[in-house]
């Protein structure tokens, strides 16, 4: 299973951007899924998840600013953020194959990990 991330980049606090997650060899549709991220010196933390049936579970610190979802058709796995902050600067991971109970999980206990993208957002 290969996950390649992409639209991370640099903007303006108070901006947005679009993350974007492709999978080879796997079914987004299937399992569970997510986004986590991680900033130097911190550990990787779980930003926000989705399960095959499409329940969503948020962390906190993104309620209201960011979503995730999901395009079957094309395989795709997303999250728009918006209303963006400089602690918001991070490497993202995208993230699936949850080991545990199925759902929407923010713990790492995942199988598949992309190489991440970095978001940066200036004040």
């Amino acid at each position: 299973v290969q996950l390649v991330e992409s639209g991370g980049g640099s903007v303006q606090a108070g901006g947005s951007l679009r993350l974007s997650c492709a999978a080879s060899e796997y079914t987004f549709s299937s399992g569970s899924m997510g986004w986590f991220r991680q900033s130097p010196g911190n550990v990787r933390e779980g930003v926000a998840a989705m399960d095959y049936v499409g329940t969503t579970l948020y962390a906190d610190f993104v309620k209201g600013r960011f979503t995730i979802s999901r395009d079957n058709a094309k395989n795709m796995l997303y999250l728009q953020m918006n209303s963006l902050k400089p602690e918001d600067t991070a490497m993202y991971y995208c993230t699936t194959g949850f080991r545990g109970a199925p759902g929407a999980r923010l713990d790492p206990a995942y199988a598949y990990w992309g190489q991440g993208t970095q978001v940066t957002v200036s004040s």
